[in-house]
C-alpha cells in the first residue's frame, strides 16, 4: 500500500498530530509545569521557532548588509568625485600661487632696474632637436626687433631671432648658432659664449693665458648695449688646456634652464645698465659732486651769513 495515497484517515491523523502540540502548548498542571507528554511537542515547537527566527534574522541581516554596501559604494563614488574636484581646485590654486610669485619677481626686477623691459610669455618651443628656440606672445607691434636680448630675473636666455606682428622667436644661448659676448667676472677675461649641447654652452676664443677656473661666473660684457653689462650667463664646469692649442676649452652651464621658462623679459633698451658692482662703485655719479668739487663751487666761496631773524628794536 502506497503511503502517499491520500485518504480521509491519513488526513485526519495528520491534522490531529499537527493540532495536538498547538492545543497543548499552554496546558499546565496544578503545579504550573508542563505535563511530561507535552514536553516533546513543546521542545520541537520551540526548536522550530528558534530555527525560523535565526533564519529570518540572518536573511534580514544579509539583506540589510547588502543594502548598506550599496549605499556605501554610492557614497564612496560621490566622495571620490568630490576628492577629484578638490584636487583639481588645489592644483589650480597652486598654479595661480606659483604664477603670482613669478610675476611678483618679474615686477620687482622691472621696478628696480633702469632698463626698458617688455614682459613676454612663452607660447611654443622648437620641436627640432638640432635647434633650441622658443616662441613668445610679443612681436613687432609691441616694439620687438631682431637682435634684442631676452633675459629673466636669474640670467640671460638668448636673443630675438625673428619677429612677426604678434609673435617672436627667441634663439636660446644653448643653440649652436647662438653667440653672446661675455667675460669672466673674476678675471675679466673676454670670450664668446656659444651653444654646445641642449644643456651646456662653451666659452670660446679665450687666450691660452687667460685666467679662468671651474666655478667662475660668466657674465655678459654689455657691448653694443644689447645685454646689460655683468648679467649672469652661466658657471664654468670644465676647463681644458691642450699642449698645442692657443686657446682653452671651457664648458659653461647656463644659470637659466630654458626648458622651464614660462615668462621672460625682452630688453627694449639696456640703457647701459651695469650689474658689476665693483665697476659701478668706481664710476662717479654725475649728479653727486665730490667734496673737492663742492669746495670750488661759487656757493662754497661765499662767506657764511647768520640766517637768524633780527630782534625787533624797542
Amino acid at each position: 500500500m502506497n503511503f502517499f495515497n491520500l485518504d480521509i484517515r491519513k488526513l485526519i491523523l495528520i491534522t490531529i498530530l499537527a493540532a495536538v502540540p498547538l492545543l497543548t502548548l499552554n496546558i499546565k498542571n496544578e503545579s504550573g509545569q508542563v505535563p511530561w507528554f507535552i514536553r516533546p511537542f513543546s521542545f520541537t515547537g520551540g526548536l522550530i521557532q528558534y530555527a525560523y527566527s535565526s533564519f529570518s534574522s540572518g536573511v534580514r541581516g544579509t539583506a540589510g548588509t547588502y543594502f548598506d554596501l550599496i549605499d556605501i559604494k554610492k557614497q564612496n563614488r560621490e566622495l571620490l568625485q568630490q576628492n577629484t574636484e578638490y584636487r583639481a581646485q588645489l592644483n589650480e590654486l597652486t598654479e595661480l600661487k606659483l604664477e603670482n610669485e613669478r610675476l611678483n619677481k618679474l615686477l620687482n626686477f622691472k621696478q628696480k632696474t633702469n632698463m626698458e623691459l617688455l614682459t613676454a610669455k612663452v607660447i611654443g618651443k622648437d620641436l627640432i632637436p638640432e635647434h633650441h628656440t622658443i616662441t613668445i606672445n610679443r612681436g613687432s607691434h609691441q616694439g620687438i626687433e631682431e637682435g634684442m636680448a631676452a633675459i629673466t630675473v636669474g640670467g640671460a636666455v638668448g636673443y630675438v631671432y625673428s619677429t612677426e606682428p604678434f609673435t617672436s622667436q627667441i634663439i636660446l644661448l644653448t643653440d649652436r648658432y647662438a653667440a653672446i659676448d661675455a667675460i669672466v667676472q673674476r678675471s675679466r677675461a673676454r670670450g664668446i659664449v656659444e651653444g654646445y649641447t641642449s644643456e651646456l654652452t662653451q666659452l670660446n676664443y679665450l687666450k691660452r693665458g687667460d685666467d679662468v677656473q671651474e666655478g667662475d661666473l660668466i657674465v655678459t660684457s654689455g657691448l653694443d648695449n644689447i645685454f646689460p653689462k655683468g648679467f649672469p650667463i652661466g658657471t664654468v664646469i670644465k676647463v681644458e688646456k691642450s699642449d698645442y692649442d692657443v686657446s682653452q676649452n671651457v664648458e659653461v652651464k647656463p644659470i637659466v634652464n630654458p626648458s622651464n621658462l614660462e615668462e621672460l623679459f625682452i630688453v627694449l633698451g639696456a640703457n647701459f645698465e651695469n650689474f658689476l658692482e665693483d665697476e659701478a662703485d668706481e664710476v662717479p655719479n654725475e649728479q653727486t659732486p665730490s667734496k673737492e668739487t663742492k669746495k670750488n663751487t661759487p656757493e662754497a666761496k661765499k662767506p657764511e651769513t647768520n640766517n637768524k631773524p633780527k630782534e625787533p628794536e624797542a
